[in-house]
């Protein structure tokens, strides 16, 4: 008697879904193909391309995000931008960045994705990244300051479009932040100059 199996247009048996020879689906098919790339572009050292493709991604989805946001309110592209609204950006971005990425009192933001390997100076801490490979690629993201600073730079931007006056006012208390940050640490190497 046939089992029900054999009459059940739905049914797929296990082992034939592991069959080589049957086509594969196009998840596996990119799944297979980033494996690949990765192995002949990294061979002795695991990259977890597939991590950084989808930050990629993200990043372009977030990018046009802040477009679409824009065209409904119907801002127009701005002009080039003065040197003081760049100097500002800039010197927020580099702030904050670093606040997000290396702070000593933004770590537990960063704990579920790294791990704590030494405090390396004023207020600022090196972790790694750990878990699986989005977990890791979060890790690695939220730990440098420079892949930081192109996510907080399109913030700014963006939100620069739509809200000019108040975002001004973000990035001139950040770019504050950053110079009390330099007298500081210039005024300890002073002291450590004069004490030795």
């Amino acid at each position: 008697m046939p089992s029900p199996a054999q009459h059940d247009p739905h049914h797929h048996d296990a082992s034939a879904r592991h069959d080589p020879h049957l086509p594969s689906s196009p998840t596996r098919r990119v799944g297979a193909a980033l494996r690949r790339v990765s192995r002949a572009y990294s061979p002795h050292e695991d990259r977890a391309l597939g991590g950084h493709l989808g930050a990629v991604v993200a990043f372009g989805a977030y990018a046009a995000a802040w477009g679409v946001a824009a065209h409904l309110r119907g801002v127009r592209p701005a002009g080039r931008p003065g040197p003081w609204d760049v100097l500002l950006t800039g010197a927020a971005a580099f702030r904050l960045s670093r606040l997000i990425g290396k702070g000593t009192v933004t770590s537990p933001l960063r704990a579920p994705f790294t791990r704590f390997e030494e405090a390396t100076g004023p207020a600022e801490v090196n972790e790694s990244p750990r878990g699986g490979s989005v977990r890791s690629t979060v890790g690695e993201l939220i730990t440098c300051p420079f892949c930081l600073g192109v996510w907080v730079t399109t913030t700014f931007t963006g939100a620069q479009s739509l809200w000019p006056r108040a975002t001004r006012t973000v990035t001139a208390s950040l770019t504050a932040l950053a110079v009390a940050d330099t007298l500081q640490l210039g005024y300890d190497c002073l002291l450590q100059k004069n004490t030795e």
